[in-house]
């Protein structure tokens, strides 16, 4: 049935989490309440995105960009845009409160410099109709696999693309599917990783919530180049949305028998088995996934013989994240020559010579447009910040950007023009990763970021190995005793011995790349780390232990007219004065702990 209005309403985790599955509810009683059901459609999507302005509602065809709806917005919206035929400016994007909303999707700065390769559907399909996937060439990379090309030419292809591993590891794809083609053996395996646990990151969650079929058909390709019968898709239990599509999309992909025996009429036969994890971070490692798979603890193992050769059950298995399987299916349709013309260097007689295609980001933290993007290879820092971002919130300075997330590093405000792909950031010390992108600004502390991710890899270690158990253990410490007034320049120098140590020594990635958010932070900001350890304070009064809180009193007389909340919150019982009064803090009991701060509302409380 045509239509002629398609609502695209996101329903990605981040949307669903506002209520846009309530609003698409209300849309569809709306269009029946006034007679518009067989001339209006309402599409729900994978995630657009633009996370930040969520709930997100996009008019198609002729592109109109809604934000921040609420249940309530959708009468009048109806009303003035459907019958009436005039877009709703307040429900419209808008830059700063200088600019004039901007009504079309493909206006808007952090869509304009984004190219899609593996979120090339994102927003324009239904996620749980493999049709709609099939409209869009869907499944045509594949009929091409396995009706034009021989197995051996599908790996060529892939080779020739340059495509390297969107994990983390940057390895070429090609050369890995060449290498495991070659072991000898009947039984092999495939292996997509969706077990992404990275803080701040979102990027494979949103590839499956908005194309799941992109991921099974690259999965098919990849297998039928390489010789195997049976995938698996390891996804952790805690991504529901993305799990329940990735079912739908199997069991809709075994309907139409691109699953099971005889895939378009030829001997070739695939199946994925879903495996749910639970949520431990070592487990994107590739041996832990395996150890995972067959029912073992998820601890890595030496990788002295390459899983390719003996991996999951001891046959030949290859590995891959979500957004290299996605990609897959356009280099095979399109061809790798059309891949090769996106990205940087030179992969002609090198397959690590470069980094071609796109990569998906999920940019965070202090910049104005939050959100999933996918840029060009090769695409600077800055432009990913300023012009897709918006920049930094509320005016700020940018202070550093941590790429690669707990095994990443930072990279200072000097080094924004560095372009972005896998050899780029390897070489100031930090790395792609799988692609979270976290942006600090002036009132974010070097020191405590580095402790947050070191923490963090310090506790999903698996504790097999020693360095990384205990190496992490003791490099916290001492950034929690920099932290707290406790450290010494001494502890500097012990700090990167114990990085290079865990570094060279650590049983798996996991371990041996811990230590790069501490050791970029020593190498860029070590100025910081000097005032901590030196004059005992906080540059950007992260470091609470490291403040001196005092209570304007003229503030909170006449503003906050003594209204008892600081006092209440004290747990020291360090602040006096009498309710509508002025109050103050006894230094001699005030143990820091900054919950005064938190708990004032009128801006009483000042951090020295």
């Amino acid at each position: 049935m045509a239509y002629r209005t398609y609502l695209m309403v996101c329903a990605g985790t981040g949307c669903v989490a506002n209520q846009s599955i309530k609003i698409k509810d209300t849309l569809i009683k709306e269009l029946e309440k006034k007679g518009l059901q067989d001339e209006v459609a309402v599409v729900t999507t994978g995630c657009n995105g633009f996370c930040g302005v969520g709930p997100i509602m996009v008019v198609q065809p002729d592109g109109i960009f809604y934000q921040l709806l609420k249940s309530s917005d959708i009468p009048y919206l109806v009303e003035e845009h459907l019958i009436k035929g005039r877009p709703v400016k307040k429900f419209m994007y808008i830059p700063s409160e200088k600019e004039p909303p901007i009504p079309k999707m493909s206006d808007i700065d952090f869509f304009k410099k984004q190219v899609l390769i593996a979120l090339r559907n994102r927003g324009l399909i239904d996620p749980e109709k493999i049709e709609e996937y099939i409209a869009r060439g869907g499944y045509s990379g594949l009929a091409k696999a396995l009706t034009e090309m021989t197995p051996d030419q599908v790996i060529n292809e892939v080779k020739k693309s340059g495509l390297r591993g969107r994990g983390g590891g940057g390895f070429p794809t090609g050369i890995k599917w060449e290498t495991m083609k070659k072991v000898p053996g009947d039984v092999r395996f495939v292996i997509c990783n969706a077990d992404e646990g990275d803080p701040g990151a979102f990027m494979d969650r949103s590839i499956i919530e908005s194309d799941p079929h992109a991921v099974i058909e690259g999965m098919l390709i990849g297998a039928y180049g390489m010789g195997s019968t049976q995938g698996y898709v390891y996804i952790r239990n805690e991504y529901p949305i993305a799990l329940e599509r990735l079912l739908k999309a199997i069991a809709q992909a075994k309907e139409y028998g691109l699953l099971g025996e005889n895939i378009f009429g030829t001997d070739f036969k695939f199946d994925i088995r879903i495996i749910r994890g639970a949520g431990a971070f070592v487990c994107g490692e590739s041996t832990a996934l395996m150890a995972s798979i067959q029912g073992m603890p998820g601890e890595p193992r030496a990788k002295y013989v390459h899983t390719v050769e003996k991996g999951l059950f001891d046959f030949p298995t290859c590995l891959n994240n979500v957004e290299t399987w996605a990609n897959v299916p356009q280099i095979i349709q399109k061809g790798a020559e059309w891949f090769t013309q996106i990205g940087t260097g030179d992969v002609t007689n090198d397959p690590w010579g470069g980094s071609k295609g796109t990569k998906v980001f999920s940019l965070t933290g202090k910049v104005v447009n939050t959100g999933l993007v996918e840029v060009p290879m090769g695409i600077t820092l800055r432009e990913i910040i300023y012009d897709i971002g918006g920049g930094i919130k509320d005016g700020k300075k940018i202070k550093a950007v941590q790429t690669g997330g707990p095994s990443g590093g930072f990279i200072p405000e000097s080094m924004l023009d560095l372009p972005v792909d896998f050899d780029e950031l390897t070489k100031v010390g930090s790395m792609m990763g799988s692609g979270g992108m976290i942006i600090a600004d002036e009132d974010n502390c070097i020191v405590d970021m580095a402790k947050y991710f070191l923490n963090f890899t310090q506790e999903e270690s698996c504790g097999k190995c020693i360095p990384c158990r205990e190496g992490t253990k003791r490099m916290y410490d001492i950034l929690e005793n920099i932290s707290v007034g406790k450290g010494t320049e001494e502890d500097l120098e012990l700090l990167e011995d114990l990085s290079y140590m865990v570094v060279e020594s650590s049983l798996c990635a996991l371990g041996g790349s811990a230590p790069n958010p501490v050791l970029t932070s020593l190498k860029y900001f070590k100025d910081e780390y000097l005032t901590h350890v030196r004059e005992k304070k906080c540059p950007a009064k992260a470091c609470r232990q490291l403040n001196v809180y005092t209570i304007d009193e003229e503030i909170c007389a006449t503003v906050g007219h003594g209204c008892d909340l600081c006092k209440k919150s004290c747990p020291d019982f360090a602040i006096f004065g009498e309710t509508k009064k002025a109050h103050h803090i006894d230094q001699m009991k005030c143990h820091k702990c900054g919950a005064c701060y938190d708990a004032c509302n009128f801006k009483a409380i000042k951090v020295e």
